[in-house]
């Protein structure tokens, strides 16, 4: 059972009672104060019975204890169907305004009307219940103050409750409005960190695991090959796991992290400009032919966002290299200085048309996913084909 609807619910129809039994009081003291010859809203047909006698009067009394006591407890109870059937009430009681002191519970009405239907439906209840004013001075006999103040006194209690229920919907539509907004923030936030994560799995297994299929490839194609290289084979392959395994447990432990509450989570260690060494020296091993031209002045100044995305650049070009040019040699030029920027450059030749040895499966996305990852540090990058030779630039801001 969900209790909190069921609590709902209760609240709700408390809240109807309590209007229920506030419009009736009202009513009753309406028709009370009308016997004193006090009207607050024109009624076109009314029945009198100020001044009556006593005596011999005894169906008199009743049919008023009727008019001024049954028929306000009667009408404030059509209240109970407001929320259900907003303008049949307010139709209604507005109706039965004209001939009894029902206006508390027609400016009720009136009152949920403009809350929750639409500005053409209030506009339409709002004429309706300011008809009867011009048409109850227009049949006085004598225009005279009295029906002038009545006239007047309707008017600003029928604006007053369709004014307060604008409001309110103002307010109401406001908050979901705001609601709207940050259900819509926190969808983005969360399509930014998919996006986040998806790139770092990418950037962080795709090398790792491009170097277990070369090894394991080679392998494949050479059964015969000496002891000590199938042993080298094979440590690098067991290590190579080990390192996607420690990775992969890394992005795995960021996404199971609960988002902190400005609603970013810690990132994993990141690389630096640093770790290229160690990355070439990978590749190397696993039989890739590296030339490094590397100008970089005052290196430890590098920016840290700077370093790891040239890092990723230089890694996702060397795991395109094994997949694509396997056995090419790759050249990798780095140079920059403070203010300067910082400029990389990785070419490697493309295998011959007649290329047997078959590439590996690969998204398509990582250079263009660099490319975001590139002009989100305000930097650029280019890639593509020349001749036999691929190429990827980059150009990345070194601040002075």
């Amino acid at each position: 059972m969900d209790w909190g609807k069921r609590d709902g619910v209760g609240r709700r129809r408390g809240i109807d009672m309590l209007v229920v039994a506030g419009a009736a009081a009202l009513c009753v003291t309406v028709g009370f104060a009308q016997t004193r010859g006090l009207r607050v809203y024109p009624q076109l047909s009314s029945l009198a019975f100020t001044g009556v006698p006593l005596e011999g009067r005894l169906p008199v009394l009743v049919a008023g204890f009727a008019h001024y006591g049954l028929v306000p407890l009667a009408g404030s109870a059509l209240l109970l169907w407001r929320r259900r059937r907003p303008v049949a009430v307010a139709v209604l009681l507005v109706l039965l305004s004209t001939v009894t002191t029902l206006i508390p519970a027609a400016l009720a009405a009136l009152f949920t009307v403009a809350s929750v239907r639409s500005a053409r439906t209030t506009a339409a209840m709002t004429a309706l219940a300011l008809l009867p004013l011009p048409l109850y001075v227009a049949l006085q006999p004598s225009l005279s103050a009295v029906p002038l103040a009545t006239a007047v006194t309707g008017g600003v209690l029928v604006g007053g409750a369709v004014g307060w229920g604008l409001f309110l919907r103002a307010l109401h539509d406001r908050g979901e409005q705001a609601r709207s907004q940050a259900l819509l923030r926190a969808e983005q936030a969360r399509q930014r960190e998919r996006e986040s994560l998806a790139r770092e799995m990418h950037d962080v297994l795709a090398h790792r695991l491009s170097l277990l299929s070369v090894h394991a490839g080679a392998l494949e194609v050479n059964p015969g090959a000496p002891p000590e290289q199938v042993a080298q084979a094979v440590g690098v392959i067991r290590s190579s796991a080990h390192q996607a395994m420690e990775d992969l447990q890394q992005v795995l432990g960021v996404l199971r992290t609960p988002l902190q509450p400005e609603g970013a989570r810690p990132e994993p260690p990141q690389p630096t400009l640093a770790d290229l060494a160690r990355l070439m020296d990978e590749s190397r091993a696993a039989g890739m032919r590296i030339d490094v031209g590397d100008d970089i002045t005052h290196r430890a100044a590098v920016p840290a966002t700077t370093g790891r995305t040239a890092y990723r650049i230089v890694q996702e070009a060397l795991t395109n290299a094994h997949k694509h040019a396997r056995g090419q040699d790759v050249r990798i030029t780095l140079r920059g200085a403070p203010g300067r920027g910082l400029d990389l450059e990785v070419t490697n030749t493309m295998p011959t048309t007649g290329h047997s040895q078959p590439s590996l499966p690969g998204s398509g996305s990582g250079l263009e996913g660099l490319r975001e990852r590139a002009a989100l540090v305000g930097g650029e990058l280019a890639y593509g084909r020349e001749g036999q030779t691929h190429r990827v630039w980059a150009r990345l801001p070194w601040p002075a």
